[in-house]
């Protein structure tokens, strides 16, 4: 239908005034004279793995007007079918469809095609960092992370399983089925895809004041190898490269990460007076002396890592897998200080459930914060929750559920929402409530049907420190199964976050690259 008979022989032979390149085949055969040969705005989908047929930075090399795909996911455009066949086989697996029809593939495609021409949301611009916020040549095709894409193309599918006679089990109620599609995606481990697709795009030197700790060592050679962080550890090379060894990691010294230690380090002797001045300056009117500060410098690696974010010499902090939360806490905040505004720092936990991820707060830092405080904390969490690419959905928790009580951690909550109320009126925040109606909205609307709140909360505020920590590392173990992510540190000046001595690998490279994205 689409072949021509002609004496051409070569793909330079054929190139020329072509509208479509499409390349399944091998790096490097498209010429860039070859492509200059091409007709007025072509296309071309170089689309060999690794590497494509001609790179985007060589096309562009020659003419401005072509539009470029590939397979690779470092380049605009990508072309993979993790873009349709899970969301296909979603949509015909729940209505039960025996058979996947042509109607069902296009409407596919053309829940693709929609989606690409949609208006991106803030919250999806945010989460994936998209230099470009609506359809065009450097967006032709979704991102192949979108959360969006099992909530659009999956009901398509099966809606056009239905209309074309093979659903078994036909969706009787769209809008519970679409709810289900958000509750599934924010459960599953793409939780923090939007986080590492930013933090990809941008990855900045990220200090590890724990640098000879094996599972920091382990979860460098994962940051190294998604490309999400340049790492600096503090500790001894010595040290660092015997742990190395002993666990068969390629990491290398100079290639992988920076060290920086007191003995014989260029960096370290450089900068020695200038950190032991500026702590000094920043702590003398709290009874530390010249002589201390050069001390404390040289033996307390969370203090010098501050020191180092401080002064620019490092994006973001990773600290906290030895040692107590509240002793790295004073070294950050006496150093690094706190966003302006803001009373004090908090500290909040995602915790993946069955069927529901959950954000809790204040689970390490603020024993009774007053109602402000938890206004400020709930503003805080909003903002880093938008980084997962998710809609905060807040439940101010209590013993007390819209009125019944008047006891003092009751009425804390209740002005906690008058606060955001007057503060942030278009934050989805309802309370005070227990927290079974914060998760299941039939208890809740039958206590309240007129909540702001709708589906399930995603923010659970508690009253007291207590109160969160409690309920965080219960809910971790009893029904978690140790899924968690956090702490994450809110209200710091500067990119920081302190981990716990439990912390895992996986922990340490997410925390990682949330640290990256607030760093952005």
């Amino acid at each position: 239908r689409y072949a021509k008979v002609t004496d051409a022989r070569t793909l330079g032979e054929v190139i020329a005034d072509a509208d479509v390149f499409l390349g399944l085949s091998a790096g490097g055969v498209l010429k860039p004279e070859m492509v200059a040969k091409m007709a007025a705005n072509p296309l071309i989908m170089a689309l060999a793995n690794p590497t494509p047929e001609i790179s985007p930075e060589l096309v562009k090399s020659v003419r401005n007007d072509a539009i470029i795909c590939t397979g690779r996911s470092d380049y605009p455009n990508q072309v993979n079918n993790v873009l349709c066949f899970p969301f296909i086989f979603r949509g015909a697996l729940d209505v039960g469809a025996t058979t996947i029809t042509e109607e069902m593939k296009m409407a596919a495609v053309k829940a693709i095609a929609e989606l690409a021409r949609a208006e991106q949301s803030e919250v999806a611009a945010r989460a994936y960092g998209e230099k470009v916020a609506s359809f065009g040549p450097e967006y032709l095709i979704p991102n192949p992370f979108d959360p969006r894409l099992i909530v659009k193309i999956a009901p398509a599918v099966a809606k056009a399983g239905m209309d074309s006679g093979v659903a078994t089990r036909p969706i009787k109620d769209w809008d519970a089925y679409i709810q289900g599609l958000n509750e599934f995606v924010y459960h599953s481990g793409m939780i923090m895809k939007p986080v590492f697709s930013q933090a990809k795009m941008a990855p900045k030197r990220i200090v590890f004041a724990e640098g000879e700790d094996e599972r920091v060592l382990r979860a460098v050679q994962v940051i190294r190898d998604e490309g999400i962080a340049s790492p600096i550890l503090i500790g001894r090379t010595s040290e660092i490269n015997r742990s190395i060894e002993a666990a068969g990691l390629r990491i290398r010294e100079g290639e992988d990460f920076e060290v920086i230690h007191g003995d014989n380090c260029a960096f370290f002797d450089e900068h020695f007076e200038e950190f032991a001045t500026t702590y000094h300056r920043l702590m003398e009117r709290k009874g530390v002396s010249p002589e201390f500060a050069r001390r404390e410098i040289r033996r307390r690696a969370t203090l010098y890592g501050s020191l180092m974010v401080h002064l620019g010499y490092a994006d973001g902090l990773i600290c906290g897998t030895f040692g107590r939360h509240e002793t790295h806490r004073d070294y950050v905040e006496s150093v690094i200080g706190k966003q302006q505004g803001v009373d004090r720092c908090y500290a909040m936990n995602l915790l993946m459930l069955p069927g529901r991820t959950v954000f809790i707060g204040d689970t390490y830092v603020n024993y009774d914060p007053t109602a402000e405080q938890l206004a400020d904390m709930t503003l805080l969490a909003a903002q880093e929750i938008r980084n997962f690419g998710i809609q905060p959905k807040v439940a101010l928790l209590s013993h007390s559920t819209f009125g019944t009580e008047n006891t003092p951690t009751s009425l804390k909550m209740r002005e906690v929402l008058a606060i955001l109320n007057r503060r942030a009126p278009d934050l989805e925040v309802e309370g005070e409530m227990h927290g079974d109606a914060a998760l299941d909205e039939r208890i809740r609307q039958s206590a309240f049907p007129n909540s702001r709140l709708k589906g399930q909360a995603n923010l659970l505020v508690m009253p007291t420190l207590d109160a969160a920590n409690i309920s965080f590392n219960l809910l971790k173990v009893a029904a978690g199964d140790n899924l968690t992510i956090g702490p994450i540190l809110l209200g710091a000046a500067k990119p920081v976050n302190i981990l716990t001595p439990t912390a895992t690998v996986r922990r340490i490279v997410n925390m990682t690259a949330l640290t990256v994205v607030d760093a952005v």
